[in-house]
This record gives structure tokens, sequence and C-alpha cells, in this order.
């Protein structure tokens, strides 16, 4: 249906309203929700207009769930909310319950991209704003559906049995979460269901309302009859209630019991909240393509404005006449203000595009850091001073000094309490800091990182654990679209201060196979504003946990910490008990020396670089060019991304030749990145690259078939020094260093 038609019958068919004996007194949200949903409805068409003179660029409307406002209205403003795409109504409600909001104004210039945009700043069409507790979500497929859940959580543990802790919302509050039917059945949306089904049916806290916006189709595909309320009223020890939205009374009476239900027994519950979709999926949809007429103009009795403009006649403050001057109304008011709106600036340049990725905050950097080594000082959970300590112990004293000095921190994940992780990382953290801030979760990546999402943006700082690497991909657009994406399309308002540690890439022995080996990166590196370090070595877990927190706690960056389970244990470079892998605890200092790459070495021949597990087998190939005669110098990437350019280019441009030493694969890998930033530079140094082989790592001494090794990298790097001799360079493989 377009928006002539729809427009249309609404006039034709309020005329035909008359009043019917319900008795009782009014509700005294009515008006305001009929208002509500006056002011959804018009943005609507406004929507359409806007496109078609080319001012608008989204068209995805709320036509026929406007019965979402009485949801709003049945809810505290202080509530947090995370809404589906079609929840316009809900979003003009819950700004008449705050003073000086402007909804209108709000959703118009978000749908016209406008830099005025209060939340996303004309990034996006999202529903959010800071001053009404809307939280922006950007996902079409229930993908906020995880960190709803990690709201929640976060409100259980401020206020619910497993312990206190500040968050930044409002006492008592519960979370919402609106969803529509055909995104209930994506994977994402049913790990977050059965999370809260989870902590239901163990009694952990978790209130949230759960709210289905059933229109019984998604785009073209229909909603099997009665699937979402078999699939819902089955979620063991969740509430579940069912509600026409077309009967507006009835909506607020269901949905205020339900969320009373929720806030008092602090239990999840679900609202299935019957709708229907007018004006199809979008505005450049062809809705008759897929559905008849006949099926469309059935849909046209179930109109949500009609509900309650009878409701309104029904108790006598509207008469049909009354109700078309403020649907004509509030349709002037909602066109005057498009036409105002629609000549306000829109983003122009990159750089502003940009600019919620690249700002910084050195300040609240330092003053997380300071903080820390203020905190620590003296107590006695920390290892001695002196004592050495490998990559593994490395990183507990990290997150032990974090645990210490940031109260809001929380360590979870599959094993990381009790059992302190499959290789030991989270030993003794429990015991120290007990099981509402250290604790295992259900199985479920999406369902970790979304909690993280949601503890990050509730005011905590979350350090969950992916066991391994490989389990990262199924959830992956945990980080991309909802992690990562936050601040963009929120200007900065909300951030994701998370520190995501993963067990990962290859060279463990005795335990293999591709799910335990995996040197997949590249995906990683390809989210805008995520940072990933990678230590090498005891030292570098220690500096660089201490500063992803920093990070994480201090800007609200998204920090993955990619950690080599093949170096957990090492204590060696060279040859035993040489211990050079290992550092000697030393408490922080409170300094803020962010870190680029690191250098091992000082020989100008040859310039490895490399990261990971490729800084040990590039030392110890390097002593072996030494006795060649040939000086080296390992260069320690540590930041994945962004990659540390300066400290590459400087060290690049003082070499005579350049090995990129890159563990993962030659398709997608590290080094395909690194070598275009040296032609980009304009570097005409002697460069090559050396890597694993593209293929998954099998199980067994098969492994080592497919991986980089040490016989390879010397091989590459013999050859490249021979290199430099026949392009007119200095014979270092011959006559040894030019500056030895």
């Amino acid at each position: 249906m377009t928006a002539e038609p729809i427009d249309a019958h609404f006039r034709h068919a309020v005329l035909a309203l008359t009043p019917r004996d319900v008795g009782g007194t009014p509700d005294e949200d009515l008006l305001a929700c009929f208002q509500a949903q006056l002011q959804s409805r018009h943005l609507d068409l406004a929507a359409r207009w806007l496109r078609s003179v080319d001012r608008g660029y989204y068209t995805i409307g709320s036509a026929g769930h406007e019965a979402n406002a009485a949801v709003a209205l049945a809810l505290r403003p202080t509530d947090p909310a995370l809404l589906h795409y079609r929840s316009g109504g809900f979003y003009a409600a819950r700004a008449t319950q705050v003073p000086g909001s402007d909804a209108v104004g709000d959703v118009l210039r978000s749908l016209s991209a406008s830099v005025h945009d209060p939340i996303s700043g004309g990034r996006h069409k999202v529903f959010g704003n800071h001053a009404l507790a809307i939280i922006p979500q950007t996902s079409t497929i229930g993908s906020h559906l995880p960190r709803a859940f990690g709201v929640a959580f976060a409100l259980g543990m401020a206020g619910g049995r497993r312990g206190s802790a500040a968050t930044t919302w409002a006492p008592e509050s519960l979370a919402v979460c609106s969803f529509g039917d055909a995104s209930a059945n994506h994977s994402t949306a049913v790990g977050a269901l059965n999370a809260a089904a989870w902590c239901a049916y163990r009694g952990v806290p978790l209130p949230v309302l759960l709210v289905c916006e059933d229109n019984g189709i998604g785009i073209s595909t229909r909603t099997p009859a009665g699937w979402i309320q078999r699939s819902l009223s089955s979620l063991p020890s969740v509430r579940y209630e069912q509600v026409d939205g077309q009967d507006t009374l009835a909506t607020l009476r269901v949905a205020r019991d339900l969320a009373a239900d929720v806030r008092r027994r602090r239990a999840p519950a679900v609202l299935h909240l019957r709708t229907v979709r007018f004006m199809g999926h979008a505005g450049s949809d062809a809705e008759l393509g897929y559905r008849s007429q006949a099926e469309v103009s059935a849909d046209h009795a179930k109109d949500p404005l009609l509900g309650t403009a009878q409701a309104l006649i029904d108790v006598g403050l509207r008469t049909p006449a009354e109700v078309l001057e403020d649907y004509e109304q509030v349709g002037r008011a909602v066109r005057a203000r498009a036409q105002e709106i629609v000549s306000e600036p829109r983003l122009s340049t990159s750089e502003a595009v940009r600019a919620p990725l690249s700002r910084r905050d050195l300040a609240g950097v330092l003053a997380t850091t300071e903080q820390i080594a203020t905190t620590v000082h003296g107590d006695a959970r920390l290892p001695r001073t002196g004592a050495l300590l490998t990559l593994a112990q490395a990183v507990n004293a990290a997150l032990t000094e974090t645990m210490i000095a940031v109260p809001g921190s929380a360590v979870f994940g599959q094993d990381v309490s009790v059992k302190g992780g499959v290789y030991g990382v989270t030993k003794g953290l429990r015991k120290s800091f007990g099981a509402t801030r250290v604790f295992d979760t259900l199985l479920d990546e999406q369902t970790i990182l979304g909690s993280a999402n949601g503890l990050a943006v509730s005011g905590w700082l979350p350090i969950p654990e992916i066991q391994y690497l490989a389990y990262l991909h199924n959830a992956l657009d945990q980080l991309r679209g909802e992690a990562a994406t936050l601040s963009f399309f929120s200007d900065g308002q909300y951030t994701n201060g998370m520190v995501v540690r993963v067990a990962g890439l290859a060279y463990q022995k005795g335990f293999g196979g591709h799910f335990h080996n995996d040197n997949s990166v590249a995906a990683l590196r390809d989210i805008p504003g995520l940072h990933l370090a990678v230590p090498a070595d005891a030292e570098q877990g220690l500096q660089l946990m201490r500063e992803c927190v920093a990070l994480a706690r201090g800007e609200g960056r998204v920090c993955v910490f990619l950690e080599p389970i093949a170096q957990y244990h090492e204590k060696n470079v060279h040859e035993q008990g040489d211990n050079l892998a290992l550092t000697p605890y030393a408490p922080p200092d409170g300094a803020l020396d962010p870190s680029g790459a690191r250098r091992h070495g000082d020989g100008r021949d040859l310039l490895m670089v490399t990261f990971g597990n490729g800084v040990r087998m590039s030392r110890r190939v390097a002593q072996r060019l030494a006795e060649h005669g040939v000086q080296a110098t390992v260069l320690d990437l540590r930041w994945l991304a962004p990659l540390p350019l300066s400290d590459l280019l400087a060290a690049a441009r003082s070499a005579a030749a350049i090995l990129v030493v890159d563990e993962t694969r030659q398709s997608g890998g590290v080094s395909e990145s690194i070598l275009t930033a040296l032609v980009d530079a304009g570097v005409d140094t002697p460069a090559r690259r050396v890597t694993s082989d593209d293929s998954f790592i099998p199980l067994g001494p098969a492994a080592d078939t497919v991986l980089l090794d040490e016989e390879r990298i010397q091989r590459a790097a013999q050859e490249l020094c021979r290199l430099t001799l026949t392009s007119g360079q200095v014979d270092v493989s011959a006559a040894g260093s030019r500056h030895g």
C-alpha cells in the first residue's frame, strides 16, 4: 500500500466510527498514545516525500506498528531501550515523557542525514537518543538482542543477588528490546532468547522486556501462522503474553503488567505484539508483487490508529471529527518541520564522517593509567616485584591489576572461573575477586560478546574471553556490527570500551586442528576503529594489556587482545635457560607511554617485520644470520590494527632489505597491508614476504607442512640478501654488514 491509500483509508474509516458502550474511566495515557502514533504515521509519510524530492534516504517505516507507543508509555523514560527499526511510535511516546524532547525533529533529521541529527550526526537513520535512554541500533536482523541481554545482565548485577555495582542507568531500571517476527528466527536472536531463558531458569537476575512486533511477514517471506506464539511461549521460565496491537487499551494494560512484573521479579518476559505492516517493507518495495490486493486491504481494518481512535470515541475524549482534526494538525506540523529541516547541511568530508572513529581522549587514558598505578600499590594479590613471569602469568598479573583498580571490571567467558581458563591464564581471579566479577558463561560466543556490549554501554569494563580464535568468527558481527559501530552511529555519545581476550594463532603442539590452531585475523583488521594487539612474549603481555585497558576505560575503545597460545608458557628464545621470553614483574608506574612497534637488535642489513609467533622465530633466525655476517633487526609490530606505520616506515628507510615474516596466510594475511604501506610511502628498499600457506591447519605433524617455519624464514632472508647484491647493493651475504 502506498502512502496515499493508507492516508485516504484512515480518513474514510474514522468517519464510520461510532461510540460503543464500554464503561469504565478513560485511560490517562490514551491521548498521549494517540499523539505519538499520529506523529509516527506522519513521519512515515514525510519519509516518502523526502525520498521523492531526493532529500531523504530511508523509507523503512513504522506504519502498522504504532501500537509500540503503548509499550513506551508502560515504561519509565529512564529504562534503557534497544529498538526495532519499526519502533517509531515507541520513540515518539518516549519523547512525550521527557520535557524538551522533539521526536518529530529528531526523526526528520535522521531521515534526511542532517548533521543536526541529535544521535548519529547524519551518519545513519537510527532510533536513538541519549536523553531518552534509547541506545541506537542499526540492526535489522536482531543482532541487538545480545546487547540487550548484556544491558539487562548489568542491571541484574546492579540490583540483584549477584551483588551490587554501579551502572549508568537509573535504579530499578529494566531493559526493553523490540524486534520483528522474521528476526526472531535469526540465530543471533535465538541465541539471545535462549540466554535469557537460561538465566531465568537458573534464577540469575535479568530484568528485560522482550517485545516481538509480529506483522506476519519478513520483507516478502511469510511467518508461519502460530510459529511465533509457539516458539516464544516455550522459552523455559520466561513469562509470555500476547496482545493485539489494534486494541490500544489492552496493549497498555498488558504492557504495564509485564513491565511491573519484570521490574519486581528482575526476570525476563516476552510481549508478543500482533501488528500489521502498511506501505510495504520500504519505499522501494513493490508489495503487490507478493501480496494480493485483497490481503493488503484486509489489513486496513487492523490499523492501530483506528483502534486508538475508537477507544477515544468510546470514552468520550474525542468525536470522529476531532480525531480527524488531530490527524490533520499533526500532519501539518510534521510537514512544516520537514520543509524547515530539508535544507539543513549534511556531512561533506571524510574527516567529518570518520570523526567518532578518530577522536582521541588522551586525558582519559592517562587518568586510567594513573588510577591503576595508584590503586594497586602494595596489593598482596599481585606477583612480587622482580618475579619472572611467562606470557600467561603476565596477562594474569595485568588482569589482576585491572580488577583491583577498576571496580566495574569483569572477566568472563567459557571456563574462565573456577578452572582458570583452558591454559590457566585466569587462574586465581575468581578466588581473589568473587563470582560476581569472574564468571563462566554459557557456551555461545554471540552471547559472550553481546554481554560485553551491554555491560560496556552500562558503565562496566568488560573483559570477555573467546576460548579460541576459530570460535570468534561465528560471532564476529557482535564486534563489527554492534561494538565498533556504536560510537560511530551515536557520534561518540555512546561507547563500548572493552578488552576482548582471544586465545589464538598456531604452533601449539599436541593439541591442534583448525579449531585450536587458527591464524585468520583479516576480519578483525577490517573493522574501523577496532584496536588489535598481539603480544609476542611476557613483557608485551603485561604492557599491551595495560594499554588496552587504558584505551578501553579511558577512551571507550573496542580492543581485541590476541594471545599466541604457543607462547603462553614459553620461557626461552634462543636456547634452554636463556629466559628471554620471560619478564620480571614491575608494578605500573602511571606513565602514559603509548607503544608502537618494538625493535630487537639494530642491524641494518635486513629488517624482519613480524608479530606474534613470528617474533621468536625471527629472532632465532636473526641470530643464525649474524653468524654469517648479516646484521638484522626484528621489528615486532605488536599492533595489527591500526598498524604502527610511522615506526614501520622509519625502520624500513634505514634497512638495506626488508623481509615481512607473516604467520598468517598468503591471501588476506597481514603482510599484504605491510607491503602496500611500504609502496604507498615510496619506500624503494628491496622487500618480500614469507607467509603460511593458504590452508586450514590440519591435525598433528601435517600442520608443519602449511605453517611458516624458521627454515623458510631463513631461506627467504638469504635469498633476499643475495637479491640486494644483484641489484647493486652491498653484498651482505659475503662481505659482512655495512654497519657491523
